[in-house]
């Protein structure tokens, strides 16, 4: 398990090899094809309650990559409305692929939020001028008329809404390039992001992790 970590396993994978070792040391024992007390021995070793999640970028770094150049193909501008939904309202990668046409209120300028699939619970913020422009650009000139309503689709046919892998892709193919050394490059990076820019700038964690859409005060106290 040691060598495992030395060639770069986490703490989190090297406890699964551990796990997985013991469990079929037991079973050995237990056919009598080892000695017995064999399986006790293997120490899979401490987990922290915040190993395993996602380091985000520094702010500077996300407002770098939302004003790199913006380009004109479809792609480009559809990916834009998806970066600025997850960096400026740290959404998660599941809500922004629920978002549907009527979730946006362009006579109030807000956006309702679908927390989780299996609940009810809708959460409504400000539509900021920069979002509206974006979503304003793709629905307009690049989005596919089909009878679908989420908002964010394929750009080919059969133009069906994005699954979750490409909403990491779009945030991935974005971050790799900047080197930043990241633990991850997926959409909870830049929700990450967002929660500790607004620490930065003083809001309590109550605040914050209403903004998040978080249950428990403690969920926001890993940012």
């Amino acid at each position: 398990l040691a060598c495992k970590a030395r060639h770069g396993v986490g703490r989190v994978g090297v406890q699964g090899y551990g796990s997985h070792l013991r469990s079929f040391l037991r079973f050995a024992e237990q056919c009598h094809w080892s000695p017995q007390g064999v399986a006790a021995g293997i120490e899979l070793g401490r987990i922290y309650q915040t190993e395993s999640l996602p380091i985000g970028p520094p702010w500077e770094a996300v407002v770098r990559m939302l004003e790199q150049k913006r380009g004109t193909r479809a792609s480009q501008i559809r990916d834009r409305a998806i970066l600025l939904l997850f960096a400026l309202y740290g959404l998660r990668s599941s809500e922004v692929r629920r978002l549907r046409i009527e979730d946006i209120d362009w006579e109030h300028a807000l956006i309702h939020v679908h927390r989780s699939k299996q609940s009810p619970r809708v959460q409504t913020y400000p539509l900021a001028g920069v979002v509206r422009d974006a979503l304003t650009d793709y629905l307009q000139h690049v989005r596919p008329k089909t009878e679908h309503s989420e908002i964010f689709l394929q750009l080919r046919m059969p133009y069906r809404p994005l699954r979750s892998s490409a909403f990491w892709q779009v945030v991935s193919k974005r971050l790799r390039p900047m080197q930043l050394r990241l633990k991850h490059h997926g959409p909870h990076a830049l929700r990450h992001a967002c929660a500790t820019y607004l620490l930065s700038r003083g809001f309590s964690m109550k605040v914050i992790g209403d903004f998040l859409g978080h249950r428990y005060l403690g969920s926001t106290s890993t940012y």
